[in-house]
């Protein structure tokens, strides 16, 4: 394997890391009702993860209405891409 391919792979497992802690962090805010989400920086992280977020609760919808388990998904998802790409550099 060349190195660009190595580097460009570990950049791809670096910004898969950084965007599960995201996702973990909008699912944290997400339990207090009181934060406005059209403010920043709330907005830019509702921007970025709720798109990715909408694939998987319309799969899984949220359980009586207010248990969204969605999340556990889409970071499982993610961190099966991440491993995969982390055994290719090996």
């Amino acid at each position: 394997m060349t190195h660009s391919v190595a580097l460009l792979i570990n950049t791809l497992v670096t910004l898969i890391t950084i965007y599960m802690y995201m996702l973990v962090i909008r699912v944290l805010l997400g339990w207090f009702p009181n934060i406005n989400w059209l403010a920043p920086p709330f907005s830019i992280l509702s921007q970025l993860t709720d798109p990715f977020l909408k694939v998987f609760r319309s799969i899984i919808p949220p359980l009586g209405g207010r248990l969204d388990i969605s999340p556990i998904l889409a970071i499982l998802l993610l961190q099966l891409l991440r491993g995969l790409l982390s055994r290719i550099v090996m």
